[in-house]
């Protein structure tokens, strides 16, 4: 599903993303237990939110596991933003 990505089909990247959902809520789940309790953020939302700053992002991922670890970074970069926001 990847290297249709690479090679343009739009929806490629969605499915990519299907097929790693579960992956990508233990992910999201390991991420947020990091937080101090009394965070609004969810599981599902975190996953989500990921999701949208991957296709607005120009990098592509290689395989599943750089995909895995992009998924994984952008999940972070919203963490900080989130507690940027609560903490001004």
């Amino acid at each position: 599903m990847l290297t249709a990505s690479r090679q343009g089909d739009a929806s490629a990247y969605s499915r990519a993303f299907e097929a790693a959902y579960h992956e990508l809520r233990r992910v999201a789940r390991r991420q947020l237990r990091r937080l101090r309790p009394g965070q609004t953020l969810s599981t599902t939302s975190l996953v989500h939110e990921a999701f949208v700053k991957l296709v607005q992002s120009p990098v592509e991922p290689h395989d599943r596991n750089h995909f895995l670890a992009l998924a994984s970074r952008a999940m972070r970069q919203i963490l900080v933003d989130y507690a940027r926001q609560r903490a001004s």
